[in-house]
């Protein structure tokens, strides 16, 4: 199969079928094989009944339903462990990602050996302030903190190779950051694509402030695991081991001016440098145990499940 298209969507039911003959339409004009796989993220319209009679229609549709909204991550996890074409896109339901942009980005997966395209709506047509500035913003931290140079992390008009998709764990609010999950998995050839933006043509944006505060979270989440997700006691075995030697450092000063300089003064309990000495020791022991606990966790982490899947159409 050449393309897998990945749809991830929540109470979209008005563009689905306009979404769906686009998407038909630019398959057959160029002779791809494919399959269209909607992941309904827990829809509370008739979007499901929607892809169940596309689905009737054209064979090629499937779909996945989860039992409720359990984030764009999981649904974009569990569309990947489905797809079977040598070319993965995704895209948005909602009729602002452009199908006529898959020819080019599957040409650059296949032909010029891209591991991922990541697309860039250079022009908007989104709210400045609500949208397009909070995109800036993240776009320039994840650009600084990942070393990955995409001008658009937050595009969801992707395409991938099926190797990528097989070997990235999506979570959380991470399918804003792929781009660098898959740079850490050792895909470093990626690139990036001009692609058209068209005007919302039905509902209203799910974008919010939590999702704002959340992916900036998970930023900081990807940089961490990034450089210590392998090694965390690198981290935190230093972080101890540093405040540990601050508290013996202070420890070893009241003792040998208690002994030898000052043995009638106060008593060390009475001084504040004993307080210092006694917090940073015991932050550092903490600090060094958290490191042990990371290590034993990575160890024995087992992949839990973070979604559960009501109902799939067209798949075995």
């Amino acid at each position: 199969m050449d393309i897998s298209v990945v749809i991830p969507l929540l109470n979209e039911r008005d563009s689905l079928k306009e979404l769906h003959d686009w998407i038909v339409s630019v398959m057959l004009s160029n002779q791809f094989s494919y399959e269209i796989l909607f992941i309904d993220d827990g829809s509370t319209d008739k979007s499901w009944q929607i892809i169940s009679e596309l689905g009737e229609i054209n064979p090629k549709v499937k779909g996945i339903k989860f039992l409720k909204n359990f984030g764009k991550s999981q649904a974009l996890h569990a569309g990947f462990a489905k797809a079977e074409g040598d070319v993965v896109i995704t895209m948005d339901a909602d009729l602002q990602d452009n199908p006529e942009e898959i020819p080019e980005l599957f040409k650059m997966i296949k032909s010029d050996g891209f591991d991922l395209v990541s697309g860039w709506k250079k022009k908007r047509y989104d709210s400045y302030f609500s949208k397009n500035l909070p995109s800036k913003l993240f776009n320039w931290a994840a650009r600084r903190t990942s070393g990955v140079t995409l001008n658009d992390f937050n595009c969801g008009l992707k395409a991938y190779s099926n190797t990528v998709v097989k070997h990235i764990d999506v979570y959380g609010e991470m399918h804003r950051y792929i781009p660098v999950l898959a740079k850490n998995a050792g895909f470093t050839h990626i690139g990036e694509k001009v692609v058209q933006h068209q005007a919302r043509k039905y509902g209203h944006t799910k974008f919010g402030m939590n999702r704002f505060v959340n992916g900036f979270l998970d930023l900081i989440t990807i940089w961490f695991v990034s450089h210590f997700g392998k090694r965390p006691m690198h981290l935190f075995g230093a972080l101890g081991v540093i405040m540990f030697f601050i508290g013996f450092c202070f420890s070893f000063y009241l003792g040998i001016d208690k002994l030898f300089l000052n043995p009638t003064g106060r008593l060390i309990t009475d001084r504040p440098q004993f307080y210092i000495a006694l917090s940073t020791m015991i932050i550092g022991s903490q600090l060094f145990i958290a490191g042990f606990l990371g290590e034993l966790i990575l160890r024995s982490n087992r992949q839990q499940q973070r979604y559960f899947i009501k109902e799939n159409l067209n798949l075995s």
